[in-house]
């Protein structure tokens, strides 16, 4: 038991710095795209600066999370006893569901900062701060998850995470009109 909960807390460590590397790295396509907007040689500058912050970011701290997270992952639920009875639960089976969205969302920033590295500019900076909702929508889908397990209510939960998920575009929208009036 003592060796899983070092492995759980390594793996928590690593979903925590992922998380944080999906938040930022999309935040900074916001900056990286805002910046194609700006007068020469503004736009130059600031576009090189955020291809180095971009790239340090992707493949120093957010891919090795996302592996390392994986990892220990697996190494829970495929070698300790506790991780093989979480298998079989419901609860596991939909947060792995969400897991598998949170790698889809991963590999389309995966996409979008190869895009942006070869300065092709395909979405707009209000995109963009859409599409950064999508992983805060996982966390708290599996967070919620995790924590309440068997006691999850499978309805409550999913009008949950919609209802959440207009409040999130109705934040953005809100915001939006704020920038746009400066």
């Amino acid at each position: 038991m003592e060796l899983y909960n070092y492995i759980k807390s390594l793996h928590l460590i690593f979903v925590i710095t992922w998380f944080a590397g999906l938040f930022y790295i999309v935040r900074l396509f916001v900056y990286q795209i805002e910046a194609n907007d700006k007068p020469s040689p503004e736009r130059e500058i600031l576009l090189n600066q955020y291809k180095i912050m971009t790239y340090r970011l992707w493949y120093i701290i957010t891919w090795p999370s996302a592996i390392l997270a994986s990892f220990f992952a697996f190494w829970m639920l495929f070698f300790t006893d506790l991780g093989n009875a979480w298998l079989h639960m419901p609860w596991m089976h939909v947060k792995l569901g969400f897991v598998f969205l949170l790698y889809l969302y991963h590999l389309k920033c995966q996409q979008i900062y190869k895009q942006l590295q070869n300065d092709n500019f395909k979405y707009s900076s209000n995109f963009m701060r859409l599409w950064n909702e999508g992983a805060t929508i996982i966390l708290f889908a599996v967070v919620f998850l995790v924590i309440l397990k068997n006691e999850f209510h499978w309805i409550y939960g999913v009008i949950g995470i919609f209802l959440f998920s207009i409040i999130i575009m109705l934040g953005f929208k809100f915001y939006k009109r704020i920038r746009e009036k400066k």
